[in-house]
């Protein structure tokens, strides 16, 4: 099982699922660009970053795998898993989606940019805790309580800095291009995971024809607010690669 996190995240968020999963299966985490271990590395877009993921994957010896992503790194799996892969590299068999975007129209796209774009430059300059504190506000993340909130704030103001905005702007949601459609023709199993309480992605996983499995009592990030129901889902996605 490979994990992509999501944005101002590391692989370690995943560890509360790790500890669910690694005895049956093999685990491994990958810190995308701008983050975690990988700060340094910059990305110049979604083609770059899925070359990267690639090399990870073969860096590894890695020949089968499942992929899980979550928010950005639910919408790099499925970019991966929609690009073409050499026939003799790792293959993919399964993928799992928490919270990802499948892309926006064209009519809502430059506004996405530049929303992204004012978040990029605050990132860059702003001070952590501020910044942090207003991006948990947004409205995706409308059921964290002022405790998690905080818990966020602490733990990601050290990842704060320019990598993350440059992360954002090279992935943004706006120069995704739409991948539902890619996924729905894909010769392996997608699994949908989303939060009972994460109205937007509730709704966009109910339109999208894929098998979803809603976890109650978790909002977007399911896999830290609710680390066993999310892992027994997935338990249940794994048993059919048994």
């Amino acid at each position: 099982m490979v994990f992509l996190h999501g944005l101002l995240g590391s692989g370690l968020d995943w560890a509360p699922v790790i500890r669910h999963c690694s005895s049956a299966y093999p685990c491994l985490t990958i810190d995308l660009p701008g983050h975690g271990q990988s700060r340094d590395i910059t990305a110049l877009g979604f083609d770059d970053v899925n070359q990267q993921i690639s090399d990870i994957l073969c860096q590894y010896g890695i020949r089968r795998y499942v992929l899980i992503g979550y928010s950005m790194g639910a919408r790099l799996g499925m970019y991966h898993a929609c690009m073409p892969r050499p026939a003799n590299g790792p293959t993919l068999v399964g993928l799992v989606l928490e919270g990802g975007h499948f892309g926006l129209p064209e009519s809502q796209r430059a506004a996405r940019l530049a929303n992204d774009e004012h978040w990029a430059q605050r990132f860059m300059v702003g001070p952590p805790e501020q910044v942090l504190s207003d991006w948990y506000q947004q409205p995706v993340f409308a059921s964290l309580d002022a405790a998690q909130r905080q818990y966020l704030i602490t733990q990601r103001r050290d990842l704060f800095g320019p990598g993350i905005a440059q992360m954002l702007r090279a992935t943004s949601l706006a120069k995704q291009p739409v991948l539902l459609a890619a996924l729905g023709e894909l010769p392996l199993p997608v699994h949908y995971i989303c939060g009972e309480k994460d109205a937007k992605f509730r709704a966009l996983a109910a339109s999208s024809a894929l098998e979803v499995s809603v976890i109650p009592a978790a909002g977007h990030n399911v896999h830290a607010e609710q680390p066993d129901l999310f892992s027994a889902a997935l338990a249940q996605f794994l048993i059919q690669f048994q």
